[in-house]
């Protein structure tokens, strides 16, 4: 192997050890209870090759806020690709969803920490980038299959609303006492919901917009 490709290895495992090692810090102490210290004796790596790839304990903060938030939306959106009816791909999306929401990193990564160290406007733009984009496209496809024409501020407010709904359930469901019975009248309501709409739909009643 050339030495550049060598290098460029042994940096990407380097990277991918330091993120593992911060993302089992952050989601057993939190931010504030995670020292660097502790992130590089669990990598196994210096100091100095952190401070290579990254600024500080904020910016391992946000990388491994990143890997948890990917990883969580690969999860949904392979749950949603193997699925035609776009109805169908909506309650496939949203189970694959309630189950990442019980998975600790991601509990206190992004549910927890992430608004308070990445702020507002931060967490937002990972939103954007991610979870957010996924439940446009899903509701994208369930509009289409209904007939709704709606232009882009309207489309957008609907997609909000759906998206606000659903973080509002993965805290239902990641904050409960009985996890499990959570899922199901989660399940339950918002499938009760799509039903409604769906059955709208069959009858040729379309979303429209008031303007």
């Amino acid at each position: 192997m050339p030495p550049a490709s060598l290098r460029r290895r042994l940096t990407g495992a380097t990277r991918r050890a330091l993120l593992d090692a911060a993302q089992a810090q952050f989601t057993e102490h939190g931010y504030r209870g995670t020292s660097l210290d502790a992130v590089v004796t669990e990598a196994e790596v210096t100091k100095g090759a952190l401070y290579h790839h990254f600024s500080g304990k904020q910016a391992v903060f946000e990388a491994v806020f990143a890997q948890v938030e990917q990883a969580a939306t690969q999860t949904v959106r392979e749950a949603v690709a193997g699925v035609d009816d776009p109805w169908e791909a909506a309650l496939a999306g949203l189970r694959a969803y309630l189950v990442v929401v019980q998975q600790p990193a991601y509990q206190r990564v992004v549910m927890q920490e992430g608004p308070a160290i990445l702020g507002h406007e931060r967490f937002r733009e990972q939103e954007e980038r991610s979870s957010y984009a996924l439940v446009r496209d899903v509701v994208a496809r369930v509009l289409e299959v209904s007939g709704d024409d709606l232009d882009d501020p309207m489309r957008e407010t609907f997609s909000r609303i759906i998206f606000g709904a659903v973080q509002a359930a993965g805290e239902d469901v990641s904050t409960a006492p009985d996890p499990a019975a959570a899922v199901r009248r989660v399940e339950a309501a918002i499938g009760f919901l799509l039903a409604g709409v769906r059955g709208l739909a069959d009858r040729g009643v379309t979303l429209t917009d008031p303007g």
